[in-house]
Parts: structure tokens; sequence; C-alpha cells
């Protein structure tokens, strides 16, 4: 298949530029693969298509403010990094601007050289390794002069950093949030799990590849690039259990489906552990733990619209996204959801 085969036009006026208050009162598009019925309403109505024994699984990975902005010792010329992947305790995969300029041997510094960059090597992906020399506690330092590394097509400046992480966000390590949680609220939650479903955490740290851009044409030479996984034995053995049960796997995101994906057998059942995953999911993928998705509306020619084609079939993904346009949906992170059923 061919990337452009997955393009749509979206007007720019419905990319959303702040999030929805209260979060769970964004509009929520449910598509039965049943039917191939739409029908459209609002977050908060989620539990009517939820039932006992279901399993609802969440990313609670949490974004780090991965963002930094400083400059180039010696020549004082403006510079960003992008953390994405922690390798060892002061190194890090990152992604820096301007890339020309930032060549191994390179030191950068930020908040007047309280933290310091080395660039050690340059890699395939276009990205850096990169050592960071300081005094103190390196997370202290970041919460102090990191920003929220909120993507390039969100404009507005976001008052409350608190809208881009979830409600029930706890172990630090991402660069982007796993944006289809953002519209749960505690109260949702809890009365879903009052309703006999299992809200079962598990983790996905995301980086550059669920959001770097797909540049080539022939999709079989795309490469995607690796993020930390981890499913524990308890989350393992309650999404095992509802499966054995009767009850379906629903999962909150993209992230969710790559990681049980990557760790699940060909009968769907889970196997615990901790890694690093690759998987790229296209139309002709068989879904082997996955039985429905709640997802945000994704990028066009994105890997993720490629994951949501292959659970839908890609014509009803792109005839459904029409209709989310011409009913004007909000779209990418703080925009709508949509639940595939």
């Amino acid at each position: 298949m061919k990337t452009s085969d997955f393009h749509y036009e979206l007007p720019e006026a419905l990319i959303a530029q702040t999030p929805i208050e209260p979060r769970d009162h964004s509009r929520l598009l449910v598509y039965n693969r049943a039917d191939r019925s739409v029908t459209h309403l609002h977050f908060y109505d989620l539990p009517r298509f939820l039932r006992a024994g279901d399993a609802l699984v969440l990313n609670e990975t949490k974004v780090i403010p991965a963002r930094l902005l400083g400059e180039k010792e010696g020549t004082g010329v403006p510079v960003e990094i992008l953390l994405l992947r922690r390798e060892t305790r002061d190194v890090w995969e990152a992604l820096v601007r301007p890339g020309r300029r930032l060549l191994p041997g390179t030191f950068c510094r930020f908040g007047g050289g309280l933290l310091r960059a080395e660039i050690l090597s340059s890699l395939a992906s276009g990205g850096r390794m990169v050592r960071f020399h300081y005094r103190g506690v390196f997370e202290t330092l970041l919460d102090e002069l990191g920003q929220m590394p909120l993507p390039p097509y969100i404009h507005e400046h976001l008052v409350d950093q608190t809208r881009y992480q979830t409600v029930y966000a706890k172990a630090e390590g991402s660069a982007a949030a796993p944006t289809a949680g953002l519209h749960f609220t505690p109260a949702l939650l809890d009365g879903i799990r009052a309703m006999g479903v299992q809200v079962v955490p598990i983790l996905l740290h995301v980086g550059l590849g669920t959001f770097r851009p797909v540049k080539v044409q022939n999709l079989d030479e795309h490469v995607m690039h690796v993020e930390q996984y981890e499913v524990t034995p308890e989350a393992a053995q309650r999404i095992n259990g509802a499966r054995a049960g009767g009850g379906r796997i629903v999962c909150v995101g993209t992230t969710s489906v790559r990681t049980l994906e990557t760790v699940a057998d060909d009968q769907g059942m889970l196997s615990p552990g901790k890694g690093e995953t690759g998987i790229f999911i296209t139309p002709g993928y068989r879904y082997r733990a996955v039985d429905a998705l709640l997802t945000n509306f994704h990028l066009p020619e994105s890997t993720l619209l490629m994951l949501v084609s292959a659970l839908m079939g890609r014509e009803e993904a792109l005839r459904v996204y029409g209709i989310a346009v011409s009913q004007q949906y909000r779209f990418f992170s703080f925009g709508d959801a949509m639940l595939i059923l």
C-alpha cells in the first residue's frame, strides 16, 4: 500500500487548539463494525457501550517537560532539544534543532548553564544521542527548565499544563500524551469500574514511533521507531481473565493497542514483560488481542490512521473520517474521540 492511500482533506479550522472543558464533554463518534453504523454522542456516554466483564486498557505513561530551549555554546545560536527516550541515567535519544549545527562534539546550555547537553552521535533516524551535564537532580532541573512538548499543529498557549496529561498518568517518560485518554475524568472512571468493567493500566512511553511522519510512499519501506513498554503480570492476568470470561478488550488509544499486540499470542492471550516495540500495524494485519478501540481523529497519512484502518478497513475509515469532517468534529490531540466497536 501507498502512504497516499491514507490521505483525506481536513479544514485547518477543525484542528483543535484547546481542550474541551470538562474533559468528558468532548464529542464521541461511535462506529459499529457489524452494521457500519455511525452514532454521534458525547464522551460521557461511553459507559453505554461497555459491559460487566470487559477490560478497559489504559496507558498510564506521563508526559515529561521534554522540550528544552537554549543556546549553542560559543555562538549563542538558539537551539531546541526534544527528549525522546532515556538510554542511561544521563544519556537520552533526542530530536535537535537546528540539526545542521548540532553535530557530535557540540555543547548546548540551558538555564544559563544550569544544564548542559553534549551531542554524542548522530542517528539514522535524524536524531541525536545526548549526554547531560549538571549538578543536583536531573528531574528537578527538567521540571524547572523544560516545557510541555505540545504538537506543532497546536498554536495556542496551554494555560493549564495538566490538560496535556491524563488523569491517571503515573510513570514519567513520554514525549507526547496518549491523547485518547485525555477525555476521562476520575468520576467517569469510577462509574465504569462500578459497572464491573476491569480498568487495567499498561505502559508505553510515547516517543518518535508514534508521531513520526511517514516519509516514504511505499509503506513496506517505513521503519517504526522503537518505544519502551511494560505489561505487568497483574495486568496480563486481568486482561487474560477478561478474555477467558467472555469480556471484550477495549483499548484506550493506539499506544495501548500497539503494546497489547506486541505481547499477545495467536489466541490473544498476553505474556507479561517489558521491552521495546516497533510494531507497525497497517491494513491486512490480524488483530489478536484488541476487540474495540477508543481513539482520537488522526493526521492524514499517519501511522495512527493506518492502525485504525487495519481495524475498520481503509475505505470505511476514510468514509467515517469524511462524516466526522462534515459534522465538524474537532481533530487531533485536543479533539474529539471515536469508539470503534
